[in-house]
């Protein structure tokens, strides 16, 4: 990236609507973006970014240090920014910056690890790719505002920016959503039998001694109906059930659908780290006695309790690298939180960052999640790329780099990666997985994929 981003900012409010009326144009352009919450404690605000000013793409065979691109590109994002218009307090934490997405395997490429890449079609996935925006369509989804962002070199740049993007939204006419997405049933990648004898593979390795904990997932591939497009997904999870850190980025013919409930890393504009990594999965139960017996059930598991202690250990050990001495903390450990078809365990780490650093130096850190990889982590990443396909985006992140210095970042589970071919049909893998320990059960991890996808699954395959 070449240029820096505008300091001057404008602000123009306009009449509520929900993000999910904006997605069929908003989220049909070539290249865009979207932040997409819940609305619920964790997700007061969502942002949708259309027509970026440059877009930067590490391809799979790219020579660069993917360290220095991706710090280039948030410095360049930063500084100091003067606000004019309709808002001047109050504002989301992103107004304008870096939008990007890291795929998972940049976390074995951070290590030097074997390169491995993932495809959808005849061509490798780039392992990152950073966009940048200098207006944004913001919505407050607690208190029921909609704003426009726009930034520029001067306050009437800035102040032209945000009406064009006004005027460019406000022509959006909401359609209603198919009736059916795929042009057929999603195919496992992996058999069941096949799963559960990996599973037990990896349960040897543990008890060898070779590892703690790793990740196994599994990916199932279809195609949707021509005609359709990603934007189409994320219309369905969001009257489905919406996640507190759903996104949605698409670059050219590749897109990534998300449904994540889980934060990455979140750094404020103070210097403030705060994870939530996530292990520890029941499915939602038919009766509300049902649902509440679940609950209890992950909440009293030791195997879940300790599952999820060994990633708020890596997490905290992670965080440790850029953090102020003595600042990490886990605030929360073993908390019930429950979504759509699931109940998980979520754990809540914070720190504060160490003077001179910067929201890529966290992302360089930390990556990949460590809920998603497992302990130790780099030996765990061997044994993912011995026992999986590349997983592309899925276990990845989507994340935004303000200009104030502040990101978010979500690990993208519950994740499609869609592209298209040269018919102009969208094709898609979505993927699943678990922790494995020492007394995981085969036949048990299998089934926890099949929970984890039964949301995604059900909007794809329309069984509402």
């Amino acid at each position: 990236m070449t240029r820096a981003l505008p300091e001057h900012l404008y602000i123009l409010s306009l009449p509520y609507r929900p993000p999910e009326a904006f997605f069929g144009s908003v989220l049909r352009s070539e290249h865009c973006a979207g932040f997409l919450s819940d609305g619920g404690a964790l997700g007061r605000w969502s942002w949708l970014c259309v027509a970026p000013d440059e877009t930067e793409i590490f391809a799979f065979d790219d020579a660069r240090r993917p360290e220095e691109v991706l710090r280039a590109a948030c410095a360049q994002v930063l500084g100091d920014t003067h606000v004019h218009g309709d808002a001047s307090t109050d504002l989301p934490p992103f107004t304008g910056g870096l939008i990007g997405l890291a795929g998972f395997e940049l976390g074995p490429r951070l290590e030097n690890l074997p390169l491995r890449a993932f495809e959808l079609g005849a061509e490798p996935w780039p392992e990152l790719v950073l966009i940048r925006f200098s207006a944004v369509l913001a919505f407050d989804l607690h208190h029921k505002r909609r704003l426009v962002l726009g930034r520029g070199a001067t306050a009437d740049a800035a102040r032209e920016r945000a009406e064009a993007l006004a005027a460019q939204v406000e022509t959006v006419v909401s359609m209603p959503p198919p009736s059916t997405l795929m042009d057929g049933p999603l195919m496992s990648e992996t058999p069941d039998a096949e799963f559960e004898a990996k599973v037990a593979t990896l349960v040897a390795q543990i008890h060898a001694g070779d590892l703690f904990q790793a990740n196994l997932a599994r990916g199932w591939r279809g195609a949707l109906k021509p005609g359709l497009t990603p934007d189409h997904i994320l219309q369905a999870l969001a009257e489905a059930g919406a996640s507190p850190f759903g996104a949605f980025v698409r670059f050219g013919n590749r897109a990534v659908v998300s449904n994540s409930p889980e934060r990455f890393i979140r750094l404020g504009a103070d210097g403030r780290m705060e994870t939530r990594p996530i292990k520890g999965t029941r499915p939602r139960g038919h009766t509300p006695q049902a649902d509440s017996a679940l609950g209890r059930e992950l909440l009293n598991s030791a195997k879940d309790r300790a599952e999820n202690l060994m990633i708020v250990d890596l997490m905290r050990h992670d965080l440790s690298k850029v953090a102020e001495v003595g600042s990490v903390r886990v605030e929360a450990l073993n908390a019930l939180e429950s979504y759509p078809n699931v109940h998980h365990l979520v754990s809540v780490v914070t720190a504060q960052l160490k003077a001179g650093y910067m929201a890529a130096d966290v992302l360089l850190a930390t990556f990949p999640p460590g809920s998603i990889s497992g302990a130790p982590k780099v030996q765990a990443m061997k044994v993912i790329q011995a026992l999986e396909a590349p997983r592309g985006p899925y276990c990845g992140s989507l994340f935004w780099v303000d200009a104030s210095g502040a990101m978010d970042s979500n690990v993208l589970i519950r994740t499609a990666a869609c592209e298209r071919d040269t018919l102009g049909q969208w094709h898609l893998r979505v993927s699943a997985g678990g922790g494995i320990v020492a007394d995981s059960n085969p036949a048990d991890e299998r089934r926890e994929t099949e929970t984890k996808l039964s949301l995604f699954r059900r909007v794809l395959e329309r069984e509402l």
